[in-house]
């Protein structure tokens, strides 16, 4: 990846944050103006935000997007959430395990879950941390960003030894098979340039379970294979996606 990545500050960027992440990736902050090649990728730090791009495609976090789902009439019929349901009256906490560009743990912010982000990637963690930055200064999403808490960290190293109970972890392993729209398609094709579909799920899950939650949330294909092959004890189906929940018992925390 690091020979194909071009990290360019321009237009007001914040330069010592792209300055940063050149040196932690060890290549030169590009202050050139040559015309990107059509398989390269580049990553802009830019007044307006941080963007990925790579020929054609490009990838941008937009939760203002999302608002028409979060609102409470809708929200209420996200699968997502559906699954996440327990028995809890006050500050449910959630993982996200794999959080990418973090749109699903934003649903679990809005429904009052505190997230904890885990992305390990640190060109997708740098696209997330400005996504979660700029819906922080928008007011219908501020109080919503600030339940998201964003830890560029191995989830698989991270779970076992967090500092507090969580409720509930979700695990959204990348998926080649998952092609919900021509939109998503390409986010996808996007963001596995940098982080290949997960190839330990043995560990992922057995993370997960370290970490004692209520309950393992897992996002599958509909017609997907469970994770690690451990059947959930129930799910939630729809037409692009399935939610498998695994509970968590005495003898397994």
């Amino acid at each position: 990846m690091r020979d194909r990545l071009r990290i360019i500050c321009k237009n007001g960027g914040n330069e010592e944050e792209a300055k940063n992440l050149a040196q932690r990736l060890e290549i030169p902050l590009d202050g050139s103006n040559a015309k990107p090649a059509s398989d390269q990728l580049v990553l802009y730090f830019e007044e307006s935000g941080v963007s990925l791009h790579c020929g054609r495609m490009s990838l941008k976090g937009d939760y203002e997007k999302l608002l028409p789902r979060l609102r409470p009439d809708k929200l209420s019929k996200e699968l997502l959430l559906q699954a996440a349901r327990i028995r809890k009256d006050k500050n449910p906490s959630a993982v996200d395990a794999t959080a990418g560009m973090g749109e699903d743990a934003l649903l679990l912010a809005a429904s009052g879950f505190e997230v904890t982000l885990f992305e390990s990637d640190p060109v997708i963690a740098a696209l997330l941390k400005d996504t979660i930055r700029r819906a922080r200064l928008q007011p219908r999403l501020t109080e919503i960003a600030d339940r998201m808490h964003l830890f560029e960290q191995d989830s698989i190293k991270a779970l076992p030894n967090l500092s507090s109970m969580v409720d509930i972890v979700y695990l959204d392993p990348m998926f080649p098979a998952r092609k919900k729209s021509a939109l998503v398609k390409k986010k996808l094709q996007l963001l596995q340039h940098l982080e290949q579909p997960c190839e330990d799920e043995e560990s992922l899950l057995a993370a997960a379970s370290q970490a004692h939650p209520q309950k393992i949330i897992v996002k599958r294909p509909p017609k997907g294979p469970y994770l690690a092959g451990r059947k959930p004890d129930y799910s939630f189906m729809g037409k692009a996606v399935r939610f498998d929940c695994l509970l968590m018992r005495v003898n397994e925390m």
